[in-house]
């Protein structure tokens, strides 16, 4: 179904860069069976590294360090928060806003490696195993 909608370019490539991450999964919501979707829930190992709109303000929901999460805050205006998840810890990036596509990507590395830190040794070995010759963190 998310094929089917018609993303916008930058859309689209954040979403080609979080699904090219190794053991990202994503799962697309939806408000109701027959309504379309209104997003994307990505995971790596069961834990959320990345929330993407598919309708309304293109834009993605990234964890990030706290102190990092308040100088983006007063650097971009694209940056703020638009979730119910803790702001402390979670920013909201406008994709059509000032923030430039390379630091998209950057926060987006940075998100998939706090969430791919906070996994037991156990969970790196699994993303390890399925994911050969790639790192599961991109630092």
């Amino acid at each position: 179904m998310v094929d089917a909608l018609k993303l916008g370019k930058r859309t689209a490539t954040v979403k080609a860069w979080i699904e090219a991450m190794p053991g990202a999964e994503g799962r697309v919501f939806s408000p109701g069976k027959t309504s379309p979707p209104l997003n994307i829930i990505y995971k790596v190992m069961g834990k959320i590294f990345a929330i993407l709109a598919l309708r309304g303000t293109p834009d993605v929901i990234l964890k990030c360090d706290p102190l990092l999460a308040s100088a983006l805050r007063n650097d971009y205006t694209g940056v703020g928060h638009r979730s119910h998840l803790d702001e402390r810890f979670w920013i909201s990036v406008r994709l059509d806003a000032d923030v430039p596509m390379k630091e998209v990507r950057h926060l987006l590395s940075l998100s998939y490696d706090l969430v791919c830190e906070s996994l037991t040794a156990k969970q790196k070995a699994e993303l390890e195993r399925s994911a050969p010759g790639k790192k599961p963190t991109s630092r």
